[in-house]
């Protein structure tokens, strides 16, 4: 379930995923109609990869623009608070380039190639190869230059 801000009267509203692919949501409260969960493109929130996943969602995709992965686990803090910068910046994108979440305990052969050792490991994509790497906390906006540095 996503959580949508009705432009209209600013009410917060659960909206499921799945039916609002077949189903323009609306609010409850006034009525309005909702952006539908996922509407804003894939790059709207960062994307899931996983071992079997990364080579056509990460190295193939970056051909075309950057992709960033941030390499994480459920039970580590800075992990967590990263979360929410990485969100905006996946919010913000304008499709300039993708924000993925790797998790490192379910994904360990692909950890294991790019040596991760520490997370959060934030590792960025162009072309197919890796260009940059960021290890641990950094402030949204030292992230989002990087990220530019390679757009």
């Amino acid at each position: 379930m996503a959580i949508e801000v009705c432009p209209n009267c600013s009410t917060k509203n659960r909206v499921n995923e799945t039916v609002a692919l077949a189903h323009q949501p609306v609010c409850g409260k006034c009525g309005a109609p909702l952006s539908a969960a996922g509407a804003g493109g894939d790059d709207a929130k960062p994307q899931i990869v996983t071992d079997a996943t990364f080579a056509s969602a990460v190295v193939d995709a970056s051909a075309a623009k950057p992709v960033l992965v941030d390499a994480w686990a459920a039970w580590c803090g800075p992990c967590r608070m990263l979360a929410p910068v990485l969100d905006q910046l996946a919010a913000e994108s304008d499709g300039r380039y993708t924000i993925t979440k790797l998790n490192v305990d379910e994904n360990p052969r692909t950890s294991a190639q790019f040596n991760i050792r520490s997370i959060p490991t934030l590792l960025i994509f162009k072309g197919g190869k890796l260009v940059d790497q960021i290890v641990g906390v950094q402030p949204k906006q030292a992230i989002a230059a990087r990220l530019a540095a390679h757009a």
